[in-house]
């Protein structure tokens, strides 16, 4: 309850009270807007001043924030000369009926506007992350909207965009996902890659931790593994990475290291920067495991040469070479059992 003063007496606001004085304010910048409309839209073209002399009730501050919102969003061009910024209607529809787009600018979807436990923050501290939908998981790495876009509408057309293959979202640009919704800004952006990388880690961790407990002697059982704890590299990756996975003397999994990127060249893996890691970790075995961008996994000449180099220089310190495992998006393939 708050209480401000009034003459001589106090006059509680409440709820009703301040939600009543919002939605009059609501009702006003609508008004606003529509005048804007009115005045502007019989107008093909107009530059900036004589928008603020045809808008004379309207402050030019106002005027001029509408126009910028009304550029961002593709509706407005703006061509801009020694002299004067002129405008011009580009979305017709828009120039006809702006309700929506009204309605969209002074409420839409906003947060603070939804009931508190369908907020996705709150659902998710009150039902657990689990329970949140692909959107509303977004709408909280976005975290805050742009006039006319609330970071929940915003979560809304990205899971809509990547609903039937979500794994994209991973390798998509800024430029890209703003293209999608104006909310997406270089802190959301960051946000969200981060998100998804942290997830992608977590994941991976989870997974070798569960197949640490599973020895790996046979080449069912290795391909098995790399095709759990390297799923992101065989559907994901981009360009080549050489990884290899240590093993204890009953040949558990201790560890997987990332040791090179790029393309797959015997003269480039370093048997020195292979078995460092190796050695660090006390491993008995390693295998060893890239991916192929293509989609397919089947082994090149390349491929067979380093597996041949680094199994002789396991040989000379004690650490054999168990497999040689090719994972891409169409499967994986073992090296040892494709000879």
């Amino acid at each position: 309850m708050f209480s401000l003063p009034f003459g001589k007496h106090h006059m509680p606001i409440t709820q009703g009270t301040r939600g009543t004085r919002v939605m009059g304010e609501i009702e006003k910048r609508k008004e606003k807007l529509h005048q804007l409309f009115r005045t502007l839209s019989p107008i093909s073209a107009f530059s900036k001043q004589q928008a603020r002399e045809y808008c004379a009730e309207l402050t030019p501050h106002f005027v001029a924030l509408v126009l910028g919102d009304l550029v961002r969003e593709g509706i407005l061009d703006r061509y801009e000369s020694s002299e004067q910024e002129t405008y011009a209607w580009r979305n017709a529809q828009i120039r006809v009926d702006p309700s929506h787009w009204i309605e969209r600018q002074v409420s839409g979807n906003q947060v603070t506007a939804q009931p508190e436990m369908e907020r996705p923050r709150e659902r998710l501290l009150a039902v657990g992350a689990e329970s949140l939908t692909v959107a509303e998981l977004l709408a909280i790495l976005i975290r805050v909207g742009v006039r006319g876009e609330s970071a929940i509408e915003s979560g809304r057309r990205l899971s809509n965009a990547f609903s039937s293959n979500l794994s994209d979202l991973r390798r998509s640009g800024k430029d890209e996902l703003r293209n999608i919704s104006p909310a997406i800004t270089v802190t959301s952006y960051a946000a969200l890659m981060a998100g998804i990388e942290l997830g992608r880690r977590v994941s991976r961790d989870e997974q070798i931790q569960r197949q640490s407990k599973s020895p790996i002697t046979s080449t069912g059982a290795a391909i098995e593994f790399c095709d759990e704890a390297f799923s992101g590299l065989a559907h994901s990756g981009v360009q080549e990475e050489f990884h290899i996975v240590t093993l204890s003397t009953k040949h558990l999994p201790i560890n997987t290291h990332l040791i090179t990127r790029g393309t797959l060249d015997a003269s480039l893996v370093h048997p020195r920067e292979v078995f460092r890691p190796a050695i660090r970790d006390s491993a008995s075995a390693v295998i060893l495991v890239h991916n192929h961008p293509s989609g397919d996994a089947t082994p090149s000449r390349e491929d067979h040469q380093v597996t041949d180099r680094l199994t002789e220089a396991g040989k000379l310190l004690g650490i054999t070479v168990l497999d040689h495992i090719v994972v891409a998006s169409q499967g994986s393939v073992s090296i040892r059992e494709s000879l």
